[in-house]
This record gives structure tokens, sequence and C-alpha cells, in this order.
């Protein structure tokens, strides 16, 4: 199916189902999609096979682009609801991230003070004590976990290094609730076998996960793009908000974007 990647540093703004009308910043190389995940249903598309020479933005550029950018959309009167950490892959894996952060913060601070600051992680490199300082700076600290079970999460996200789910969450208990889950709900099949993070068994393990965790709040939302993997459904808006009222019944609190 038809996916796409996000061009330049600083993109948008984009009008987001969650983040409302959002800037992005993308720190991944140009022109390639490079995640700890290979996720099949990212809209981004399948990782790019070639990784050598990976050409990084400097510190320097990231704040000069978005420097500029805002000054545009502040000169036309646009309103920013988010600066948003998103892009062509996983954010945390640029090198100089908690270094990039704190100068996305100052200008801001100094420009827009009234947007908030999201990332959108996969939460693997949250055992790393700089990535996890950094993230805990932004305002939105948005973590994604699909599943707590593991075969369901190595199908979804196909990690492409180590993971263990349970190590994961011992991570995210550590921000100590002040992070947002992002879980995306989803059913298919893949490579011949099925999957659906929907069912009974499913829910009560990730209400379990969720409960341990105890984030602000959780964000659920299902596909709205085209995907690399063909055999994906959306999931309706009648099970996404029995979803919620699931949790919402254990205390808690769920955003739903449909």
């Amino acid at each position: 199916m038809s996916t796409f990647l996000f061009e330049g540093i600083v993109f948008g703004p984009v009008k987001s189902r969650r983040l409302g009308n959002s800037l992005g910043i993308n720190l991944l190389p140009e022109g390639k999609k490079i995640c700890t995940f290979n996720c099949i249903y990212c809209e981004c598309g399948w990782n790019s096979e070639d990784t050598s020479n990976l050409q990084w933005s400097s510190v320097d550029q990231v704040a000069d682009q978005l420097r500029e950018k805002i000054q545009e959309l502040v000169s036309k009167r646009v309103a920013i609801d988010t600066i948003t950490f998103a892009g062509n892959g996983e954010p945390t894996m640029h090198p100089m991230f908690p270094h990039i952060t704190d100068r996305v913060i100052e200008i801001r601070n100094r420009f827009l003070p009234e947007s908030k600051i999201a990332v959108l992680s996969n939460a693997t490199l949250i055992f790393k004590p700089d990535v996890r300082q950094a993230l805990q700076k932004v305002d939105l600290n948005i973590l994604k976990l699909d599943s707590a079970i593991e075969s369901t999460c190595r199908l979804l996200n196909q990690p492409t290094g180590y993971f263990n789910l349970r190590n994961t969450i011992e991570q995210l208990k550590q921000f100590e609730g002040r992070c947002i889950i992002q879980t995306m709900f989803v059913r298919g099949q893949f490579n011949q076998q099925a999957f659906d993070n929907t069912t009974p068994a499913e829910l009560q393990a990730w209400l379990q996960a969720i409960k341990e965790i105890a984030p602000s709040y959780v964000m659920i939302y299902t596909i709205a793009r085209d995907t690399p993997a063909e055999q994906i459904q959306r999931i309706s808006a009648e099970e996404l908000k029995r979803i919620a009222a699931l949790a919402q019944r254990e205390g808690i609190h769920v955003i739903m974007a449909e």
C-alpha cells in the first residue's frame, strides 16, 4: 500500500488527531526510514535496508530550521498547538537527542510559549539515562505499548534489535507517571499469523500493564492511513469506545482518537 516519508527536518504543520495543529521535527536522516521497530502498520513504510553512511542533522541545523519555520508561521498568524518530535522513525535514536531537546525547549519558550512539546517514541531506548531525562523535560512524553503480550508486540512492532517486553514495562514504570502511553489497536494477518490486540486476553494483560505503569493518561487509536502490510484492519469507533470504557472503569484516564 502507499506510504510516505516526511521531507526535511521541520515539516507541517499537520492536523493531528491527538495533538491538534502540530509542527513536526524529523531527526532521522533524509530520505530514509530508520527505526528500532519496523511496525507493520507504520505510515512511513518499512525500514530502509541501506543504513550505511547515515547523515544526522546537527543540533544547530535543527534549531535554525525550527526557529525560521516558527517565525514564518507567527508572521502569518498560524496557530501551533504542539511541536512534535516524530518523522521517519524513532527520534530518540539521534545521537544528540538530549541536546536537541534542550534547544527546542528554548526556542519554544521564546517564540511559542503557549505551545506544547511532544515526543512520539516507541520506548525502546528509554533504558538510556540521558534519553529518559530528556523525555521527562517535554510536556507530552508519548511512549508506545501496543500489547502486554510479547508475541503480539513482536508481530505488530517487528523489533530490529534486542527487545524484552517485561524490561520495557519495568522501564516505563520508572517514569513514575510522568508519561503518556499510546496504543494502536488493530487486527488482521501478517506472514500467515493472525493478530488482534482487542481480544479479552489481550485487553486483560494490557490493562494490568497500564495499571503497573500508572501513566498520566493513555491514548488509544487505530490506523487512519495506508500501511506497508496489506492485511490490517482498523478498529471501529464503537470498539475503541468499549476499550476506553474498560480502562476508565479501572481508573485509567483515556483519550481516544477515532
